[in-house]
Parts: C-alpha cells; sequence; structure tokens
C-alpha cells in the first residue's frame, strides 16, 4: 500500500516537472503556457484586483480542454503532508487507515511512521480535536526509535509543537533537524512558525531567505506571504497569497491559502475582497472552517447579523477553537445577548481546557478572555507566563492589555509599546494592538498620543471588532479635537539661550 501511495506522488512530481520544462521552453504564447497564463487572467478578471482578487476557478487545463485523472485520495493526502500543505480531511482519513494498515505489517517502517505522525498533527489542526496530538508524538518518537537521526521525524515534531503552541520545543526540533538534513526543505516552514511564536523576526526572516533559495511553488509563497504579514508588507503578503492559490494543485490547498487572503483582506478593512475570498474557500473545499469564521467575523462587521451568527455556529461544529467561541460571544454581547454569549464563554472554558490534555498551550485565547470577561489578575498570571516562555509580538499585546485590566497601566504601556514596536517585530499593522495602546494612553492621561492611536486602529480596520470599535469611538469623542494651545508655533522665533 505504501509503494502504491508514493508511487502516485512521484507521479505527480514528475508530471509536475514537465509541466515546468514546458513553461521553461516556450514562449509567450506557446500551448506549454497557455495553461499558467489562462489561470493569471482568471484571477485578475473574477476578482476585479490584481492583487486580492473575488472567487478564483483555476483549473488545469491541457491543450484539449480535459483534465488528467486524478491521484487517489491516499496518494493525495500523502503528497499533501509529505510536502507540509493543507490536506482535505477525507483524504486524510483514508491516509491515515493505509498508513496504520501497512505499519501492523511493517513495524520497522520509520518513514511510514513519520508520515502517519505528520498526518494525526494535520487532522488535529483540521479538526480542532487535540485527541490526535498524542497519537502524532506516539508516531513521530516511534519512528525516531526506529530510525535516529531522522530529519522526517524531527521536522514533524516541530509541527506538532507547533500546533500545541510550544514555539520553543518546535526550535529545538526544527533546529535538530536541519542539523541533519540542511537540503530538506520541509523542515524550514515550522522553524519559521517557531520563531515567529518566539518573537524572534530577524531569525524567521533569514530561515525565509535559505528556504527561498531552495525551493519555490504555492507552499513557499504562502509561508513568504506569513513572513511579509508579520513585517508590515502588506503588498508583498498580497502578491504571494495571489500566486499560491493560483498554483495550487489541489482545492484544499488553494482554499487555504484563499483563507489566508481573505483575513489578510479583513485586516486591512477590505469587508467585500474578504468575504469573496472566504466563500471561494468553503466552496473549495467545506471543511475549510477557518473560512466559516472569516465569513462570519466579515458578515457581521457588514451588519448582516443572521448571517454572521449562522457562519460563526457551522464553523464551530466543526472545528471548535477556543478563539471562535470568543468571537461568537462578543458578537452576541455587542447584541446585547448576554445568556448565548456565556453559553459561549463557557465552551471556550471547556474546549481549553480539553485542549490541555492533548498538550495544546492555549494561555493566549484564556489571557484574552479573562482580561475583558472575566479575572483581569488571571489574565496577568497566565500572560506574565507565557511571556516568559515565548515572548512573541501577540503575548506582549495580550499582557500589555491585561495588565491595563487590572489597573497597571505604566507598565500595560510597556508591553502595548513592544507589540507596536516595528523594530521590535511589532509590524503587523494590528488594529486591536493599536486600539490597545490607544486606550491604555488616554487611561494615562496621554490625550495626544491617545488620539493618534485610535484614529490610527480606525483607519487600519474601522470594523476591527463589534465590541470595541463603539468603545473606541466614544473615547474619540471624549477626547476631543487638539486643542490649539498644544500645537507649536512653527513660525515663531527660537528663544535664544
Amino acid at each position: 500500500m505504501e509503494n502504491s501511495a508514493t508511487g502516485n506522488s512521484a507521479a505527480q512530481t514528475d508530471a509536475s516537472n514537465d509541466a515546468s520544462k514546458n513553461t521553461a521552453e516556450n514562449g509567450p504564447g506557446t500551448p506549454g503556457r497557455r495553461p499558467r497564463i489562462r489561470r493569471r487572467v482568471l484571477i485578475a478578471s473574477v476578482a476585479g484586483c490584481a492583487v486580492l482578487g473575488g472567487a478564483l476557478v483555476l483549473l488545469p487545463w491541457g491543450q484539449g480542454g480535459t483534465r488528467a485523472p486524478g491521484p487517489a485520495p491516499g496518494a493525495q493526502a500523502l503528497a499533501a503532508v509529505t510536502a507540509g500543505v493543507p490536506a482535505a480531511l477525507p483524504d486524510l482519513a483514508v491516509l491515515i487507515d493505509e498508513r496504520e494498515s501497512h505499519l501492523r505489517a511493517h513495524p520497522e517502517d520509520a518513514r511510514s511512521w513519520a508520515v502517519l505522525g505528520a498526518a494525526y498533527v494535520e487532522q488535529g489542526r483540521r479538526t480542532a480535536e487535540p485527541e490526535y496530538y498524542p497519537k502524532a508524538e506516539k508516531a513521530l518518537r516511534t519512528s525516531l526509535k526506529v530510525r535516529d537521526p531522522n530529519a522526517e521525524a524531527m521536522a514533524g515534531m516541530a509541527a506538532l509543537a507547533n500546533a500545541r503552541r510550544d514555539f520553543g520545543a518546535a526550535r529545538t526540533w526544527g533546529e535538530a533537524a536541519l542539523k541533519t538534513d540542511r537540503k530538506r526543505w520541509t523542515t524550514y516552514p515550522p522553524l519559521i512558525d517557531a520563531y515567529t511564536g518566539l518573537g524572534d523576526h530577524k531569525a524567521a526572516k533569514r530561515t525565509l531567505d535559505r528556504l527561498l533559495e531552495l525551493r519555490s511553488g504555492p507552499a513557499v509563497q504562502a509561508r513568504a506571504a506569513a513572513v511579509y504579514r508579520d513585517r508590515g508588507w502588506r503588498e508583498d503578503a498580497a502578491v504571494a497569497l495571489s500566486d499560491a492559490a493560483a498554483g495550487a494543485r489541489a482545492p484544499a490547498e488553494r482554499a487555504a491559502y484563499l483563507e489566508r487572503a481573505g483575513q489578510l483582506a479583513w485586516e486591512r478593512g477590505d469587508l467585500d475582497v474578504a468575504l469573496r475570498h472566504f466563500k471561494e474557500a468553503v466552496r473549495l473545499d467545506p471543511d475549510q472552517r477557518a473560512a466559516l469564521a472569516g465569513q462570519g467575523r466579515t458578515l457581521a462587521a457588514l451588519g448582516r447579523t443572521t448571517e454572521a451568527l449562522n457562519a460563526y455556529r457551522v464553523a464551530l461544529a466543526k472545528q471548535p477553537l477556543p478563539e471562535y467561541a470568543l468571537e461568537l460571544g462578543e458578537l452576541y454581547e455587542s447584541l446585547g445577548l448576554e445568556q448565548p454569549a456565556r453559553v459561549q464563554y463557557d465552551l471556550l472554558r471547556e474546549r481549553t481546557a480539553r485542549a490541555a490534555a492533548g498538550g495544546v498551550d492555549d494561555e493566549l485565547v484564556l489571557g484574552h478572555f479573562e482580561a475583558d470577561h472575566g479575572d483581569p489578575e488571571s489574565a496577568v498570571r497566565r500572560l506574565r507566563t507565557e511571556w516568559r516562555r515565548q515572548p512573541g509580538v501577540a503575548v506582549a499585546d495580550a499582557l500589555g492589555w491585561a495588565l491595563h485590566r487590572a489597573g497597571a497601566d505604566k507598565e500595560a504601556l510597556e508591553f502595548a509599546r513592544l507589540a507596536n514596536d516595528k523594530k521590535r517585530g511589532g509590524g503587523v499593522r494590528s488594529a486591536l494592538y493599536v486600539y490597545h495602546q490607544g486606550m491604555i494612553e488616554r487611561e494615562l492621561r496621554m490625550p495626544g498620543a491617545a488620539r493618534r492611536h485610535l484614529q490610527e486602529a480606525l483607519r487600519i480596520n474601522p470594523h476591527f471588532s463589534p465590541t470595541r470599535v463603539p468603545l473606541a469611538e466614544a473615547a474619540l469623542e471624549e477626547l476631543g479635537e487638539p486643542s490649539v494651545e498644544d500645537v507649536p508655533d512653527m513660525d515663531a522665533e527660537p528663544k535664544r539661550r
């Protein structure tokens, strides 16, 4: 069974190489370039935007208008898992069954143990079912026991640690995998994620540069987009995601890149573009629940509340992530529906406890929840521990806000500034982060800085939160316009000393 799956994957690779060669050898207007050109034209025409379009219809047509039959589900999932790209949930289930069956007969197959572990990680990530993570760890450690050193299993352990939000362990495993095999390009993406989670954006960029030297293609373009987004290079991130979606072979992979493009559009307040991306992602892959949650977020901002609530409910039914429960609870709260909001907050607590049993660190989302809806002092304790473990930008922002809610505004401002300091990696241009800093400055009676940051938050994304946008607007109204007395006279003579 393994040989069959591997053979199909190899055939895909050979076909891809042949296509690349044909493209390189033929000039513009030749049959070899036509499929690529048609895909890119469709992106621009359907989207109405050269960078981030709407619904993408990307079919790998041949010269005769027909498509070659696709690989078997297990082979397709194998190709995705071994390349570190998203795989369809039904295909993943087939691959897992195949590997489990194969390993019962061949328990000394280190590579199959590594593939099984990686498949469990992806299944856990896509379903938000933390029970898959201990299974993944057992499979990956068995692979290492059978053959050590083993870069494939080490990279799998790095991906598992990232899924559990244990970025320190992910860095350790990723760096060990690189020492074993520096030319194995699939080791680099989880290491980039680890460095980002630890707030080491320079190391993340260096690692991306090495990856780009080794490999190109959709998976690498999508990874580059994440780094560009974190550094505030939004246009570069948008272009990279557009290219990744155009080049993706499988619907599940393409849907994942469209979801990320939708999130990028949402972050800058482009609601129509974001909604088109999210809808197309769900059309391509109905199991793309992150895109459904994105729809809920966007529809709420557009005032389409009933549709927003339905989108969130469906997303939570199949991927019950605590952050979705928090978002839905806050949407209910913004509508004055306190009881449904409490139901979602109870779900958040239940899911984080269940995730902790699977080794997942959800302290960040718990910190956000406790700061705004529970016990701010508890939020501070949780997030201080998290900051010592993995001092990323998101943790700096959350800790700063928790300190503010607990009444420690001077210390809160230090962390808020860290989250928005471009020199320290805070180049993401998050409306929420800037809003937090503005509200802390308002409490510290720094009206000029508070006004500037609250206005900036609303410029970045006027719809960033159903509960916080009204608070930002009310705070700006209270602050009023800048006082003329505060404006320096640029024409005045400088005072002599």
